[in-house]
């Protein structure tokens, strides 16, 4: 079992500016966040040919729930959390999510 922190961000008003921003400002304040096990992101498509709700999703994994705790409230975290406002023009949405593998009972 993980703990992973999804946060959705919506359409950007420039894709372009977004993408570079993300990789090249906000990914490497994120990496910094204490107690990540993973940490993935990747755009989003709709399977009907759609707009998806979200222009792109990224996952923070956390082996357990006390990590998670202590990796949401370091000083890491409300760096990159700060810096959100910087370049997700389209908004942002967040939760927490308990993951259980269905491979591994």
């Amino acid at each position: 079992m993980s703990f992973k922190v999804a946060v959705c961000y919506g359409q950007p008003d420039d894709p372009d500016a977004f993408d570079a921003y993300y990789r090249d400002t906000h990914m490497p304040l994120a990496r910094k966040v204490p107690g990540l096990s993973d940490f993935t992101w990747g755009k989003c498509s709709a399977l009907d040919g759609g707009k998806p709700p979200y222009y792109a999703v990224a996952s923070l994994v956390f082996p357990d729930a006390e990590t998670m705790k202590s990796g949401l409230q370091s000083e890491e975290m409300k760096q990159a959390g700060k810096d959100v406002r910087n370049f997700a023009t389209g908004g942002v949405t967040m939760y927490v999510q308990e993951e259980e593998s269905v491979y591994n009972q």
